[in-house]
């Protein structure tokens, strides 16, 4: 295949790492975008002569212009979880993605990728989940073509959902729910979706959204049991009132690492699966996997 450069804005996060690599397995030349390329080089695995690590910041247009010059195709996986100073949902989420998808159009390139959520809405009373469909509306203005990731919450090895519930479950015998635990998951490994947005760059029909959900829906309760099982641990699973974690969540962001936030425990009360609207993995020839390949590593010590 003839090499293309794709550029990576978020290439260093947790998903944005993984699209690189599955770039590079694909054979593009990468350009991976970063705020702070000199402290986030160790993250990738190879360090491929195709692979150019550049600083930009999807705040500035002069930076964006630079980053997409002359590149086949951008992707654009910058997301926030906690508001902090001048860096909030609406800045991130809308501003900068219109930024990264005006630039991409001023600069002729042929595909546009956009991860957005499973759940984005932009009449939500979340403002996170609000801006994620905001966000979209606003990269759909400016490049019409652009294709929408939206994935459920993501798991891997070094994953901020499932790795921190297993060393919370292997420390406490009584674990909190978040309420009742009935919320509904559909975990997708982020190595599958990290497959599917390079995928997406040859699709034949650019445009589409994309749900990229898990081949399993747990409850809450259903995961954290799941869990123990794999870990062969027995464990009380509390409920707790949602009132009670927006109470800690509030106070725990003022920690300089917020073992839990209010985002998060507002997108607990409401269900992470795909609305079956949108094609999925299969519509990519994936066969997405599921929790047992982070659950099964854990058990061994990996």
């Amino acid at each position: 295949m003839t090499s293309r450069t794709v550029t990576v804005f978020g290439a260093t996060g947790f998903l944005g790492r993984r699209i690189v690599q599955h770039l590079l397995d694909h054979g593009f030349e990468v350009r991976a975008a970063s705020r702070h390329p000199e402290r986030r080089a160790q993250v990738f695995r190879d360090r491929s002569s195709k692979l150019e690590i550049v600083r930009a910041d999807v705040s500035d247009d002069r930076s964006v212009i630079s980053a997409v010059a002359g590149a086949f195709a951008v992707v654009n996986a910058v997301s926030l979880y906690v508001e902090r100073g001048s860096d909030t949902f609406r800045s991130v989420h809308v501003e900068a993605a219109a930024r990264v998808a005006k630039c991409s159009r001023g600069s002729d390139v042929q595909r546009l990728v956009h991860v957005s959520g499973i759940g984005a809405d932009a009449q939500s009373h979340s403002s996170y989940i609000r801006s994620r469909g905001e966000g979209e509306s606003a990269i759909r203005t400016a490049f019409s073509e652009a294709t929408i990731i939206r994935p459920a919450v993501m798991f891997g090895p070094d994953d901020a959902f499932l790795i921190p519930l297993m060393k919370m479950l292997r420390m406490f015998p009584v674990f909190p729910m978040f309420g009742r635990g009935q919320t509904a998951l559909q975990p997708s490994y982020v190595e599958d979706a990290g497959e599917a947005i390079v995928r997406c760059l040859d699709a034949p029909e650019p445009g589409m959204t994309y749900e990229l959900a898990g081949p399993n829906t747990y409850t809450y309760k259903e995961l954290l049991q799941t869990m123990c099982n794999y870990l062969h641990i027995r464990r009380v699973l509390a409920p707790m009132p949602i009132s009670v974690w927006k109470m800690l969540a509030f106070a725990a962001e003022f920690l300089p690492a917020s073992p839990v936030t209010s985002n998060q425990v507002e997108l607990m009360t409401k269900d992470n699966v795909a609305s079956g609207r949108h094609p999925g993995f299969d519509a990519l020839g994936i066969e997405p996997r599921d929790i047992e390949v982070v659950l099964a590593s854990a058990r061994r010590g990996d």
